[in-house]
């Protein structure tokens, strides 16, 4: 465990033995944090993922730097089929700490192979459509869907609980069960998955008492059935067997009376109903066959007008895009505010989002509307100073340990969102020199004297441009 403050190791003291703080409530913050993680741990090993999600996020309360808390919270998440938000726990992790995390390789497996990439994609989309298709009360083309998905992703346990409860929808209550039989198989105490699994039981058992009760009643309740002359008899099993030679003589006639009747007069009548079915039948399936004709033939008219419609929507979308990206640029805006609005202290996310659209505006000359200039202003003012701050300090840190090829972006994005901090471009110029880019350092020096004229900062910049000119 290091100290919060100056990050050096922390003893058994309630203190920093380097620089003093108190760290007592530290420790136990930490702790705490450690505790649910080690219980989510456990919670996973088990198949509990729903248990285990929340411990998890407990841990990430108390320290939202505990990478590993994170890194396993992604890989439960992607174990229940949620890609993009497993994706979301492992990027953070990586802003956290960009080397040695495990995150790189959960990431990298996943943006390296096109294909799955391609499978996540249209998993999103065709849930998405399955929910359309709910709304707008088309539950088999729903349900359809859903099928897709899971046969794209099989561990998508959302997709199973809607199938589940359209399923249920429709009573057919052995679908449902074994859709949420595959859900607990992956997550054993999803609430969701057992509060339709108790409705969808509460319909089958008394079924199955029914049936068994009908079994029983047969077994106690079996019967001979035997038909003599115009008459059926119906004898019990129980009943003890015959009266002498006499019972089964008078059985036996009675039985060959009986198929006589059967074969000279009902079977011949039986045929004729059969054939004038047969005749009637035939007729109703012509009728079906000249009415799917036409119906086909109406459709495939409609999907040639459908196919030119969406041919000229395609045309129209092209030429709205445009060439400049322009679409990109507002979802790559729309992102940022939301990053922002949902958790306004992660502001590395915001900053890439950001970095996103500057890149396409510095890439193509794209023409943007006045509401997404003052969008992306009015949001630049609220996040730039911390995205300043932060890049700032991480590439001080970097150019005190003379790592000047790290330090130098961090330095150029940290004056890129606050111009105003002289000591980004004073420590920018001064790499730029350490790594012997004379040109570059030059440039920023003599910015440093147009920009703070006056301060200590063009002083000395003045005194490394003379120092620059005397080697030459």
């Amino acid at each position: 465990m290091i100290c919060y403050q100056c990050g050096c190791n922390l003893s058994e003291h309630d203190f920093c033995t380097n620089c003093g703080a108190d760290v007592a409530l530290y420790k136990k913050i930490i702790y705490i944090s450690n505790r649910f993680y080690n219980e989510g741990l456990e919670r996973a090993n088990v198949r509990d993922l729903t248990g285990a999600v929340t411990s998890l996020r407990q841990s990430l309360k108390f320290n939202k730097n505990n990478v590993e808390a994170r890194n396993l919270l992604g890989l439960v998440y992607f174990e229940t089929g949620e890609v993009v938000a497993a994706l979301s726990e492992w990027v953070i992790s990586k802003n956290l700490r960009p080397k040695k995390n495990i995150a790189d390789d959960y990431i990298d497996m996943i943006q390296t192979n096109q294909n799955r990439l391609d499978i996540i994609n249209q998993t999103i989309k065709k849930y998405n459509q399955a929910l359309t298709y709910c709304n707008q009360d088309s539950l088999d083309l729903a349900v359809i869907q859903l099928k897709k998905v899971l046969s794209l992703n099989p561990k998508f346990i959302r997709a199973h609980q809607l199938l589940a409860l359209l399923f249920i929808n429709n009573e057919e209550w052995e679908k449902a069960k074994r859709e949420l039989s595959k859900c607990l198989e992956i997550d054993t105490n999803n609430i969701v998955t057992l509060r339709y699994l108790k409705e969808v039981d509460e319909m089958l058992i008394p079924e199955e008492g029914v049936k068994n009760s009908t079994k029983k009643q047969k077994k106690t309740e079996e019967i001979i059935k035997y038909q003599s002359g115009n008459e059926t008899i119906i004898q019990s099993v129980n009943v003890k067997e015959g009266k002498g030679v006499t019972s089964l003589l008078n059985l036996g006639i009675g039985l060959v009376i009986g198929i006589a009747i059967a074969f000279f007069l009902i079977l011949p009548a039986r045929i004729q109903n059969a054939r004038a079915n047969i005749d009637e039948e035939l007729r109703k399936v012509s009728e079906q066959s000249d009415a799917k004709t036409a119906t086909i033939d109406e459709m495939q008219q409609q999907l040639d007008e459908l196919t030119a419609a969406n041919s000229n929507l395609e045309q129209d979308l092209s030429a709205y895009m445009g060439t400049d990206g322009t679409l990109r640029s507002v979802d790559s805006l729309m992102k940022a505010a939301g990053a922002y609005l949902t958790n306004p202290e992660e502001v590395t996310v915001v900053a890439d989002y950001l970095e996103e659209i500057q890149t396409e505006e510095s890439d193509e000359e794209s023409s943007t509307s006045e509401a997404f200039d003052n969008l992306y202003h009015t949001l630049l003012a609220l996040v730039g100073p911390s995205i300043a701050e932060s890049y700032y300090n991480d590439g001080y840190e970097a150019y005190r340990q003379e790592n000047y090829e790290d330090a130098i972006p961090n330095l150029e994005k940290a004056f890129k969102y606050d111009a105003t901090n002289g000591e980004a471009l004073y420590n920018l110029a001064n790499a730029y020199y350490r790594i012997g880019d004379e040109d570059k350092a030059r440039t920023t020096y003599l910015q440093i004297i147009e920009l703070f004229p006056g301060t200590e900062k063009a002083s000395k910049s003045e005194a490394f441009l003379e120092e620059m000119g005397n080697a030459e």
